[in-house]
């Protein structure tokens, strides 16, 4: 967003409802600061106070040891998270309350109280401890959007696995890749899994990846989409397995510090990195931010569309909802299966009261038009959410109008894999809502938009996002590699967590983020690094030389783009450029295939042999070449580029 359209955005900033602020948690905007002010000011006071949303089994000693980049939070302190997402709500009035609701695609559902849903997961606890896992030892999950997938990470939570989950989207290759990385002993999945009316074949990708990898002990496998196969050695079905398990359980007592999970980000390099988050600081994180961000109410029924293959339903469709002893809805599908209205027929017929989606989401119900919308009743629904990238003006105000019929708030969030939990948001009903900015800093976020050199810089001017001290919810390192940790986040500006993302704060304090600044696009929400992309194109055996950059795009935010030269004696063609997408979807997942790809005799290099990225970013937007082109080596190569355009 350029500065003009930030400030014509500003100008018709919205106040929240005056009902919804009498009944929210943060009613204004003085309660809010003071707030912020303690947890910066005061950390002992305000973290101490925070902290006693956990139950714990020994009470922490230090609140922060950090030796940069390095921390540990909570001291000494002993909790399990499987124990403050369940027993302590089965030891209460909630025992018989629904904590998952879960829709199929085709139409099934299950309603799990926290009664049963504790019990499953006692089960599935120790079916995994019959299978030799120990404290420490990590479980891969490669599943559907199916209740197992959330019993699955509960007990692992349980036993003090750490568990690193797939998105089902992923391909063969990425699976065998991520459980090389953190050295997985069992990998949980199903057969298939349902989207757009299609079974995805999950057991296939998984016996396809296991010969890449030699840690792998046992496959743990769910029948959800009753296909005919037969099962392995190392194989075992998921409902045999429970079938002889006891649903008696204790929840290990895991150090404040214990690995709670790794999960997978592109990065500006070809190999993903593995971000490792551990137990009480990330929980505190995600249990404070469900709370405040989406005012959330004992009696709410909240959807957040996200898979738990990606953080945000780590975070906010399993552990900040349940650890409150919130009800969670989670469906299965794709949006519009079997019709574009999927969504608002579930919202209607569950009442759902929360919900949370992302802006890929929320341009194309735009682009699908306002009568699916219309078609249902919405009147349940009191607050949204949008999450995953920046949201434009445009859509926020149509999900403001169109879904929350001006009446409910809308929360941008922007945060990170890394960050555990939200790190920018508008609070609802405690400040003016501003479509297409992510808001003010959540509590103990010390952000900042600097230059280069690391000092911050006026209002309403770009530069670099940056956090300038540790959080409770921040990654603990990248899994294996703690040098990469240091040099990927701590190196760009001294003493700051640099985020990759580029920014700008207002007059009022409000940030606007303005995308990535390293090669990590983010399509339909999910970052995607382009070095993991070209690396897939090059692979192919017709490819001599690839290069990826983003596109804008109205529905996914940025399209894939990729710039191609062919080896001595290949022809392009339109066979080849489709042969290429599949190539990709087949060695990364289907979010990766490129959008466009264009075939040139050479691509743009400076004489270090450098790509010119930026020409082809500009090439690819379809715009005029701008800027310094001394240093290009082959400006036969340029002109080659331009002549393809359209």
């Amino acid at each position: 967003m350029n500065t003009s359209s930030a400030a014509k955005a500003r100008s018709r900033a919205i106040k929240p409802k005056a009902g919804f602020c009498k009944q929210a948690l943060v009613a204004n905007r003085k309660t809010y600061e003071k707030l912020y002010r303690q947890s910066l000011e005061k950390p002992e006071k305000f973290w101490g106070d925070a902290s006693r949303e956990i139950t714990w089994f020994k009470p922490w000693k230090k609140l922060l040891s950090w030796k940069p980049p390095f921390a540990e939070w909570f001291v000494g302190g002993k909790l399990n998270v499987s124990f403050n997402c369940l027993d302590r709500h089965v030891a209460s009035p909630r025992r018989h309350k629904a904590a998952l609701i879960w829709e199929g695609e085709p139409g099934e559902r299950v309603t799990l109280t926290y009664a049963q849903l504790h019990r499953e997961v006692c089960k599935f606890a120790n079916v995994l401890k019959s299978q030799g896992i120990k404290s420490g030892d990590r479980v891969a999950i490669y599943m559907p959007m199916i209740p197992e997938a959330v019993i699955a990470m509960l007990a692992c939570a349980r036993i003090g696995a750490p568990h690193t989950v797939i998105f089902g989207g992923f391909s063969a290759e990425s699976v065998k890749d991520r459980i090389n990385d953190c050295g997985a002993k069992i990998v949980v999945t199903a057969d298939g899994g349902y989207r757009r009316g299609q079974v995805v074949r999950l057991k296939e990708s998984v016996d396809a990846a296991l010969p890449g990898t030699s840690t792998v002990t046992r496959v743990i496998v769910v029948r959800r989409a009753g296909l005919d196969m037969s099962l392995g050695d190392r194989d075992v079905w998921y409902h045999e397995a429970m079938a002889a398990a006891s649903d008696q359980c204790e929840a290990a007592s895991l150090d404040s510090e214990h690995p709670l999970f790794i999960l997978y980000t592109s990065g500006s390099t070809g190999k993903p990195k593995g971000i490792l988050h551990t137990t009480a600081g990330y929980f505190l994180g995600a249990l404070l931010s469900t709370k405040y961000v989406f005012d959330l109410k004992d009696e709410d029924l909240y959807w957040c569309t996200a898979d738990i293959g990606w953080v945000t339903g780590h975070t906010y469709v399993v552990y900040g909802v349940l650890g409150l002893g919130g009800t969670s809805l989670i469906y299965e599908g794709a949006p519009n299966h079997p019709e574009p209205d999927r969504f608002w027929k579930i919202v209607e017929e569950h009442k759902v009261n929360i919900f949370y989606t992302a802006p890929t989401a929320i341009r194309a119900f735009m682009k699908w038009g306002d009568d699916w919308v219309k078609k249902h009743d919405l009147s349940s629904l009191r607050l949204l959410g949008s999450v995953g990238e920046p949201i434009n003006p445009e859509a926020w105000m149509w999900y403001y109008r169109t879904v929350g019929q001006e009446r409910c708030p809308v929360v941008d969030t922007w945060w990170q894999t890394e960050t555990g939990g939200h790190m920018v948001t508008t609070l609802p009903g405690a400040v003016p809502m501003k479509p297409g900015s992510a808001g003010l800093p959540f509590f103990g976020v010390d952000l900042a938009v600097v230059d280069e050199s690391g000092a911050e810089v006026p209002p309403d001017t770009g530069g670099r996002l940056v956090i300038r001290r540790p959080w409770p919810s921040m990654l603990r390192s990248i899994y294996g590699d703690a040098t990469r940790y240091r040099k990927q986040y701590w190196s760009d500006v001294k003493g700051c967590y640099f985020t990759g993302d580029g920014a700008r704060r207002d007059r009022d304090g409000y940030f606007w983020i303005t995308g990535r600044i390293d090669d990590v696009l983010n399509v339909a929400g999910h970052r995607l690094g382009t070095a993991e992309v070209e690396s897939a194109l090059v692979s192919h055996p017709a490819v001599a030389e690839a290069a990826v950059v983003g596109k804008a795009d109205e529905i996914k935010g940025q399209a894939v783009f990729a710039f191609v030269t062919v080896k001595q004696g290949i022809t392009p063609t339109t066979e080849l450029n489709e042969e290429l997408r599949r190539h990709v979807g087949k060695e990364i997942g289907a979010i990766a295939k490129p959008d466009v790809i264009r075939f040139a005799e050479v691509l743009p290099k400076t004489r270090s042999g450098k790509i010119m990225r930026r020409l082809l970013r500009e090439i690819a937007a379809g715009g005029e070449v701008k800027g310094d082109v001394t240093t290009l080596e082959d400006f036969n190569a340029l002109a080659s580029l331009r002549q393809q355009e359209e």
